[in-house]
This record gives C-alpha cells, structure tokens and sequence, in this order.
C-alpha cells in the first residue's frame, strides 16, 4: 500500500527537531519574509541554514513557505532571500503567488515548487495547469472530499498533499478578505487575526453572540488507509503557529499509525492516543474536515474558539521523549592503529564512506595504549549529529600514539563525513 509522507508544521527551531525525532519525513517552516505566518516566531536565516542541513542528514525534506502574495517591488529581493536555503540543500519552496512561481522557477531550475492552498486548486485542470508551469506538488484547497483527491492524484499527473489535522477556516482556502476587511491585517499577506473565531451576535443570538463562524479542528486519525488508498503523496500537519509540543505529539501519533499501515496491520486507534491528539492544542471538538461531506452545521464549534488547556503532564511527557533529546545519525567507525603508519580512520554511514590519516603511530617504550581507551576516544562524539553504531580497531598491542592525535583525527573524520553526505543529498 502507498504510504504517504508525514509532513510536519515547525514554528520554531525547538519545534523543527522535535518533529524531526517524533518521526516526520519532511518540515516545513517559514522564514523571515513572505510566510503566510507572520506572527509565528519563524526562523532566522542562521536558524533555518542549521535546520535544513540537520535534516539532510537525518534523511527528512524540507519545505519553505514563500506563499503569500507579493507586491512587484518585493520580488526583486526574493531570490537573494532565497539563495542560502538552496545553497544548504533545501527541498521545495511552497508558493501561493504565479509572479513568485515564476521568479523562483526561473533562478533555480532544479528546486522543487509546491502549490499552496492558498491557491485555492480545486480540481483536476488546475492541477494541470500547475503542472505544466514546472510545479511538482499541489496543497489542493481544504475543501475537497476524499473523492475529490482521489481523482486529482490519479488524473492529474501531479504529486497531492492532503491536510490531515489542525485548524480549519472557514473560507474557501486563499479566498478569505474577512480579516483585510475588518481589521486591515490581511490573510494572503500572512497576517491573519482570525476574524472567524470571534463571537458574533445576530437576531437568534443577541446576548454576546456565538461562535458563528468557528470551525471545528480537523483529526483523520481514524482515515488514515483510506487516504493512504486515495493515493495522495503527502499527508499534512497544520500548526506552525502552534507550540513544539504540539508538532512532536501530533507527528508521533500520526507516525505510529502509519507505519503500523505499512506493516500490513489495522491501525486500530487507542483511547489513549486519541485522547492525546484532542489534548494538544485543539478546539473544543473534532471533525474530520470535508473528506466525507460537503458541509454541516456540525462542523462549527458555536462554542468558544479557543485552544483547549493543555495539562502540564502531557506537555512534559512529550518534551522529556522528543524535544529535550537529539536524534542523531549512525556512523561506523574502524581505526587502523600499527606501530610506524599513519593513524587510519574511515567513517561509514550508510553508503558513503571516507578515510583519513593522523599522526604516525609508534612502539610503545612504557605503557602501550588500550583497546578500551582508544575505543573510548573514538565515540566521543559529543556535540555532533552522530553516534557511533560500530567501532573497530586493527592495532597491535605494543603501539602508542597521544590519545588526543586519536581526537584530532576523530574531528576531522567527522567532518569529512558531514561534508560528504550534504554533498551527496538526501540517502
């Protein structure tokens, strides 16, 4: 069975990694200009260089939104605002703008284009039209059934990210001036104020009014295969302007759940699990959006619109096993250690490799070195995105060399490796 790839929100850096360690195959994050999340916290050009070459070698994807509408005086900083991330190895830019589809298909022929939903795609020839313009993937509008995806993905010719969980609004996708026209902050320029969650009095209501607009939260936890049957590409967390705990606890929850799919088992859903997913900065309740019906009054709270409380015992639980550790990559390392050669290092992660050379070793004229202190030396790799899965040693047992020419060397390997897996791209 096709199973999809979990695409995880990040607001911040501490929620990149997170959802990175809780299973995620691909991140997307904005950054300091043209996001459709201006008031998320965002990352800085430092931030996000960091995060997408951690990725990298981690083997996750990364998408940068550049999805709002842009004025023409904008895009002529937009390709230097750009040319870092690419240069770090990024994966695809999520667009919204046909004048910032344009630009970035033109000075970077090789990087991939997402569709926004915020263009609002709502069928088969606009997906082809997307395509024929060099676009690879489509966000279709939230709107659509599971139907309605279902023929996109096979008539279209055009890879399709689904929506499986988070906020809805209640506009059709990229189509919403409500908060423009009220408030002046408008929605396709990334500074949304959520005119929908307010209460609004009308002649049934009078007395401080309901929650008219307010959309239940999306949850598709129970839809899992048969979206997996649809045959969409991607399956999509909406929350960059959530909390890291949020990104990790959902993308772990939805991971499990996937991979039990790909093992050929049911992913029956726990009480557990589901209670957690309600827990985690969601909206009174759950609905599983358009998939299954064209529209409802069930699917507005009427109630208050804000996020429900999340219990500080949940928010630790999920810090202590995904935000508070490092997910790190496996390296192999085998030392070559004889008596007047050059010290010997090769690291292997999976199918690159490199080697390099150290100091000349010696015969030991008091104490020889150990096999467990040199062992010992070799895996302290510390700060680094590794940990050592395998080491070997070929030594003899009356050779010395300074256990810090060992470190020295151990530094350098690293590096080389780093340098060879971010040249090599995504494994």
């Amino acid at each position: 069975m096709n199973v999809p790839e979990l695409l995880a929100p990040a607001g911040s850096f501490r929620a990149f990694t997170g959802a990175v360690n809780a299973g995620a195959d691909a991140v997307y994050f904005g950054g300091t200009r043209f996001g459709a999340r201006a008031y998320a916290e965002n990352f800085t050009e430092e931030e996000a260089v960091r995060a997408i070459r951690y990725a990298r070698l981690m083997g996750v994807d990364t998408h940068m939104t550049v999805n709002t509408l842009l004025r023409g005086e904008e895009l002529d900083g937009l390709t230097d605002y750009l040319a870092p991330y690419i240069d770090a190895g990024l994966t695809a830019v999520i667009v919204q703008d046909f004048g910032v589809l344009k630009t970035i298909r033109d000075a970077f022929p090789s990087l991939k284009l997402h569709a926004s939903t915020q263009m609002a795609v709502t069928g088969v020839h606009g997906a082809k039209l997307l395509k024929s313009m060099g676009v690879q993937r489509v966000v279709p509008a939230r709107e659509l059934s599971l139907t309605e995806l279902q023929t996109m993905a096979e008539e279209s010719g055009i890879e399709v990210e689904a929506f499986i969980h988070g906020a809805m609004c209640y506009c059709y996708s990229g189509m919403c001036f409500f908060s423009g026209m009220i408030g002046g902050r408008s929605g396709n320029r990334g500074r949304c104020a959520q005119a929908c969650r307010m209460p609004y009095g009308t002649e049934r209501y009078p007395e401080g009014g309901k929650y008219l607009l307010s959309m239940k939260d999306m949850c598709t936890i129970d839809d899992l295969k048969a979206l997996c049957l649809a045959g969409v590409r991607a399956l999509k967390i909406e929350g960059r302007m959530k909390k890291p705990e949020y990104a990790a606890g959902v993308t772990a929850i939805y991971r499990k759940y996937l991979d039990l799919i790909a093992e050929g088992k049911d992913p029956v859903v726990t009480k557990e699990d589901r209670e957690m997913l309600s827990a985690l900065y969601l909206r009174t309740d759950v609905q599983t959006g358009y998939l299954y019906r064209h529209n409802g009054a069930d699917m507005i709270t009427m109630r208050e619109g804000a996020y429900n409380k999340t219990e500080e015992d949940l928010l630790r639980a999920v810090s202590e096993r995904y935000l508070d550790v490092r997910r790190k990559r496996g390296v192999r390392l085998h030392l070559r250690l004889q008596p007047e050669e050059a010290l010997e290092l090769t690291l292997s992660s999976g199918s690159t490799s490199v080697t390099c050379y150290g100091a000349v070793a010696a015969y030991a004229k008091t104490r020889p070195l150990a096999g467990e202190e040199v062992k010992r030396q070799l895996e302290k790799l510390g700060d680094t995105d590794f940990a050592a899965e395998e080491t070997r040693l070929t030594m003899t047992e009356d050779v010395f060399v300074p256990l810090k020419e060992i470190g020295a060397l151990r530094r350098e390997g690293v590096r080389l490796l780093t340098d060879a897996l971010l040249k090599g791209g995504r494994e």
